[in-house]
């Protein structure tokens, strides 16, 4: 063998090596961001059912495991990615004031998916509306079409991420229910770190369920219900 052949057997060796670490990471994010596919069913809709009534004001201990469960910053400048965010409302006349956590509301007829041109924006068969990676352009329409302000755009190259939630700068990112949890069998992290226990998560699909149950007894509302979007949030005492 001449010496340009082993140096082009060796190119091609080195070049066919880098090729697989830069696709085997893709692949996971792929898998990762999609979640247990298998295990999402139309049988499953997943949702919360928030009680104002039991969301203390000053208390940010769900946005706080948020951050924490999907390695975010914690900041909350503009440019910053806040899946889950606390807001405080006063009704003028009466003065009564409430806080209550704001996340992406996991509509069953979600605009985000409808304006996305790449697909990127996708809803699982159990409700969960999530992004894949992938396939974003960073084009921000969905952005523009959410009626609740849930998504982010990541500008700035991340480091440490976790795992099970890959992010990536130029892409959109928004709540997902915690669903690296939801196919482990778990719940969200926002709802296990309420100590007051004004997020109630489950199978809104599930008559038996708490929460079925739960949104039977109580009134509760559609945030922007005159939409018709048919959110997997529902809120008690709004």
């Amino acid at each position: 063998m001449s010496d340009t052949d082993a140096q082009r057997r060796q190119f091609l060796k080195t070049s066919l090596g880098a090729a697989a670490v830069a696709i085997a990471p893709g692949m996971l994010l792929f898998e990762t961001a999609r979640g247990n596919t298998e295990a999402a069913s139309s049988k499953v809709r997943w949702g919360m059912l928030i009680d104002t009534a039991q969301c203390t004001q000053g208390c940010n201990d769900c946005v706080t495991a948020c951050n924490k469960e999907n390695g975010l910053s914690g900041g909350t400048a503009p440019t910053d990615s806040q899946w889950i965010r606390k807001i405080d409302l006063k009704d003028i006349s009466s003065g009564h004031e409430l806080s209550l956590p704001m996340m992406c509301q996991h509509c069953a007829e979600p605009p985000c998916v409808d304006v996305c041109p790449t697909a990127a924006s996708f809803k699982r068969a159990d409700g969960i509306v999530l992004v894949d990676r992938h396939r974003c352009i960073g084009c921000r329409y969905c952005m523009m079409a959410c009626p609740y302000k849930a998504r982010s755009f990541v500008h700035e190259p991340l480091t440490d991420q976790k795992p099970d939630v890959p992010r990536g700068k130029g892409t959109v990112e928004s709540c997902t229910l915690c669903v690296q949890r939801i196919d482990k069998g778990q719940q969200p992290a926002c709802a296990e770190a309420c100590k007051n226990k004004a997020i109630l998560f489950g199978n809104l699909n599930d008559e038996n369920s708490e929460i079925a149950k739960k949104v039977r007894s109580v009134v509760s509302v559609q945030v922007r219900a005159d939409l018709q979007l048919n959110t997997g949030i529902r809120y008690q005492g709004l």
